[in-house]
């Protein structure tokens, strides 16, 4: 695993408990050290976990070499570990295929199974967004195409779909009966035009269909 962190100490927390759970970690302090670690590696690392703002700018320089590293090693699992959403670059990343793709906000993480579990995730190929990132994503989705006929209760359920929950958890979210969330769900893919025989997960093409990318 390479982990890129300008924070000295979280650097150092993530490098220690991510070790504990049995990852070798190689850790940098910014994107130019991320892409030329990773381009180096005679093994391609199980997973990347970035920080999104990293020097010299503090803006997006750990989004743009996590892009620049999925463009150039197809398929690479990523991980942004960040305390903000920035949906231009997110867009691009999710862009062509998603799996093995993670966005999770840090101030949001308040278990450490959780933010391990996501780790674990998104090396096995899944993609695991926040709560947080999809309302985002998914609000600026509304605003560049309201045409896309989903119902406000598709929407939900589609959201709830993006991060990670199964039917029982949608059902008890949102207080329905399992057979309603079926009912949406199959409402969702039909007007999403998803085949039945798609080759990815339709629960995630179902959530990039609608954001559009």
């Amino acid at each position: 695993m390479v982990l890129a962190e300008d924070s000295v100490i979280l650097r150092d927390g993530l490098v220690s408990l991510l070790g504990r759970r049995g990852h070798e970690v190689t850790a940098v302090g910014d994107g130019e050290s991320l892409e030329r670690e990773v381009g180096a590696a005679a093994v391609l690392p199980d997973v990347v976990v970035a920080d999104i703002r990293m020097p010299p700018t503090f803006t997006d320089e750990g989004l743009r070499s996590v892009v620049a590293l999925r463009e150039r090693f197809p398929g690479l699992p990523v991980l942004l570990f960040s305390q903000y959403v920035e949906t231009r670059y997110v867009n691009v990343l999710l862009a062509g295929d998603a799996r093995g793709v993670g966005y999770l906000l840090k101030d949001r993480v308040v278990d450490v199974g959780d933010f391990t579990d996501a780790v674990a995730r998104v090396a096995r190929g899944e993609t695991v967004l926040d709560p947080e990132v999809v309302s985002q994503l998914m609000g600026a989705a509304d605003v560049r195409d309201a045409s896309v006929p989903l119902t406000e209760r598709e929407r939900e359920v589609l959201a709830l779909m993006a991060q990670g929950r199964s039917n029982g958890g949608i059902a008890q979210e949102l207080y329905l009966s399992p057979k309603t969330v079926e009912k949406n769900i199959a409402a969702i893919f039909q007007k999403l035009d998803l085949p039945h025989d798609a080759a990815d997960h339709r629960r995630v093409l179902a959530v990039l269909r609608y954001l559009g990318v």
